[in-house]
């Protein structure tokens, strides 16, 4: 059964709410038109390492790594598998608290979020462009041999 919702209360309401994240705009005049966007990504992986909790005390966040493979097969039959490494970042306070007690190492999740493009400065002072995945949802799997 489809369910239609319509999205301009919705939207009429997003208008003043500030960017969150990447450049922003700001005006004085409402825009002409809001058209409807969306930036979702779910992925289903293994996670690279222990959540560590990062960020301040007023603005702490959770960061970990999940991997995810594609399976390919080359023209002389041979199989290949290539690993690509998502960094993920929790900042919802319940969900951030449960990634760091239940996450661990080499356990299966699957994440649901907003990818979101940045810049980060190493210790020595140099920028690097960043891409993150900012979850909402983070499911936990459990190996049904422990």
């Amino acid at each position: 059964q489809f369910i239609y919702l319509q999205l301009s209360p919705v939207l009429n309401g997003l208008r003043n709410l500030p960017a969150r994240g990447a450049a922003s705009t700001t005006s004085s005049t409402a825009p002409a038109k809001i058209e409807k966007t969306v930036n979702n990504v779910t992925i289903l992986g293994r996670v690279g390492a222990d959540p560590q909790l990062r960020g301040s005390q007023e603005h702490p966040v959770v960061t970990f790594s999940v991997a995810t493979h594609t399976n390919y097969k080359y023209e002389n039959g041979d199989w290949a598998q290539r690993t690509d490494w998502h960094r993920v970042v929790v900042f919802k306070p319940n969900l951030r608290d449960s990634v760091l007690e239940y996450l661990k190492k080499g356990q299966r999740t699957m994440i649901q979020g907003k990818i979101t493009y940045g810049e980060i400065t190493d210790q020595q002072g140099n920028q690097k462009v960043s891409t993150s995945i900012i979850a909402d949802d983070v499911v936990f799997f459990r190996d049904i041999n422990n």
